[in-house]
C-alpha cells in the first residue's frame, strides 16, 4: 500500500490540538496526545468511522465539503488548508504532481547576474539551489557545499552559526518541505532528502513528524556570516513562471544600513578572492 499521506498529516494535526484549543470541555483520561478521532469528527460535522478511515488510509478522496469541514475543525492556516487539499488530490487549478525543473534557464540566469548589489538565487520546492548570483555564492560560501537549504541547516556545521536564530530558520525550512511533500508526496529528490535528514538529525526528524506547512513568508532574514558579521535581510520569492516550482528568490537590505555596508563589503571580499585564487592548469 502507499504510503498514507493524508491520514498522516490529519493524525500530526489532531495531535497538534487540546479540547480548549478549539473550545471542548476535556473528559476523563486522556491516553492520546491531542484530540481524539471522535472529538475531531464531531467538530467536523462527519462521521466518527469516517473520519477513521481517512487517517488510516481506507479512504483518501473526502469531498471538497468535508475538506472545508475538516480545515476548519483543524483550525488550519491558509497553506495548511491548501496542503490538505493537495493530499487528498482536490486543489482547485493545481497540478500537484508535476516535477519541477531541475535547472534555471539562461534568461533566469543573466536576469540574477544584473543583481549585483543584492544576493539573488535559484530554489526548486525540495529547497535545491540550483543557481545563484556572485553575492549570493558569497552570502552562502560557509558551506561546503551550498547545495540545499535543508541540508545545509541541519547537517552542515556551519548552518548553527549562520542564522541568527536557528530554531526558527529550521521551523520555517521544515514547513516549506512539507509543502512541498503537497505537491508530489512520492517524487524521489523529496524523498532521498528527507531519508537522510532523518537519518542524521534528531532536529529534523521532530519537527517533519510535526506537519507544520507553511510557504515562504516575507520574514527578516537574519544571519551571521563570519566575514562581515550580522546581516538583517527582507526577501522576495517570485515564482518562475516557465519552470512550475522554481522561485527566485532576492534578498535586500535597507539601503545606507549596516547590513548593506556589509553585503557591499561581502562583494568585495569574494570579487578579490577570486581575483587572486589560482586558475585551474589546462
Amino acid at each position: 500500500m502507499d504510503d498514507n499521506h493524508l491520514g498522516d498529516f490529519l493524525r500530526a494535526r489532531r495531535a497538534g490540538l487540546r479540547p480548549e484549543d478549539v473550545g471542548m470541555a476535556s473528559h476523563g483520561t486522556r491516553r492520546v496526545a491531542g484530540l481524539r478521532r471522535e472529538e475531531v469528527a464531531v467538530l467536523a460535522g462527519v462521521n466518527a468511522d469516517y473520519y477513521t478511515r481517512l487517517e488510516q488510509g481506507r479512504e483518501r478522496h473526502p469531498s471538497p465539503q468535508v475538506l472545508d469541514a475538516l480545515a476548519r475543525a483543524l483550525r488550519l492556516d491558509t497553506d495548511a488548508r491548501a496542503h490538505l487539499y493537495r493530499l487528498a488530490g482536490s486543489a482547485p487549478g493545481e497540478q500537484p504532481h508535476v516535477h519541477t525543473a531541475e535547472r534555471a534557464g539562461p534568461a533566469l540566469r543573466q536576469l540574477m547576474d544584473g543583481y549585483s548589489d543584492t544576493p539573488a538565487f535559484v530554489l526548486n520546492r525540495t529547497l535545491d539551489l540550483l543557481a545563484a548570483n556572485a553575492l549570493a555564492d558569497a552570502l552562502f560560501a560557509p558551506f561546503a557545499p551550498a547545495d540545499n537549504l535543508a541540508r545545509m541547516a541541519f547537517l552542515d556545521p556551519a548552518g548553527r552559526h549562520f542564522y541568527a536564530d536557528w530554531d526558527r530558520a529550521a521551523q520555517a525550512t521544515v514547513a516549506n518541505l512539507r509543502q512541498a511533500a503537497g505537491f508530489d508526496p512520492d517524487g524521489p529528490r523529496l524523498r532521498d532528502l528527507v531519508r537522510t535528514l532523518t537519518e542524521h538529525s534528531a532536529d529534523f526528524t521532530r519537527l517533519w513528524e510535526a506537519h507544520t506547512v507553511r510557504g515562504k513568508t516575507l520574514d527578516a532574514k537574519d544571519l551571521i556570516h563570519p566575514d562581515v558579521g550580522p546581516l538583517s535581510l527582507t526577501y522576495q520569492a517570485f515564482d518562475v513562471r516557465d519552470a512550475p516550482g522554481q522561485q527566485l528568490v532576492i534578498y535586500h537590505a535597507a539601503p545606507g544600513s549596516p547590513s548593506a555596508q556589509a553585503l557591499s563589503l561581502l562583494g568585495s571580499l569574494h570579487a578579490t578572492r577570486h581575483r587572486t585564487e589560482p586558475r585551474p592548469r589546462g
